[in-house]
């Protein structure tokens, strides 16, 4: 086992894990991030995109998929999933890409949808007005066997121009404070008491 340490959606975790143990199973299993989806497991489909950090630095994070990397190549690296992207809070606040994407109907069966998030999110913090052409290089990466990527394109398109109109970047919001051993990880929030009579009831 390997001792590692990386900050996810503004929560840092240290953990010991296997060496050859995916990022996506280590985010999925050990952390609880089911947002990032496991599609076709050889980085061809694009469904386990992450913003990962570069640990010896670099200007932004950056597009990755989870299920090409090893957990321990993470190790010092701060990463934000599907799950940590939109308002920390409780205002329930999207993104403007996953606005968009909502706005715009641009998922059917939504297997794909917070991969082609990310990779947008991406794409638009590098490049903040993209034409169309650019959108679809951009995503290139991704696949999606639903919706033929027409509202998929004119949702990056919308998203582009509301963040240009609000003045704002596509960074992903700021983080809430590292959670701390009375609090759960998934934004900093303190767990909710379950009655002790709460009990599991078999489906009949």
């Amino acid at each position: 086992m390997t001792r590692i340490s990386i900050t996810v959606d503004g929560v840092r975790y240290d953990d010991d894990v296997a060496p050859r143990t995916l990022l996506v199973q280590h985010l999925r299993d050990n952390l609880g991030k089911v947002g990032t989806v496991v599609g076709c497991d050889t980085s061809n489909c694009g469904a386990c995109t992450i913003l990962m950090t570069d640990p010896s630095g670099g200007d932004r994070p950056v597009g990755v998929k989870s299920c090409s990397l090893l957990a321990v190549q993470a190790d010092g690296c701060e990463i934000t999933t599907i799950e940590g992207l939109s308002a920390p809070d409780d205002s329930g606040e999207l993104h403007p890409v996953q606005r968009a994407f909502s706005d715009r109907h641009a998922l059917q069966c939504g297997f794909c949808t917070p991969g082609m998030i990310m990779a947008a999110v991406d794409l638009l913090a590098d490049n903040p007005d993209p034409s169309d052409a650019e959108i679809r290089e951009g995503l290139e990466g991704n696949l999606c066997r639903c919706t033929g990527y027409q509202n998929i394109v004119r949702a990056v398109r919308d998203a582009a121009a509301a963040m240009r109109a609000e003045g704002t970047s596509a960074e992903p919001a700021e983080p809430t404070p590292e959670a701390v051993d009375a609090a759960t990880p998934d934004r900093g929030a303190p767990p909710e008491p379950v009655p002790d009579d709460v009990v599991p009831q078999p489906v009949p």
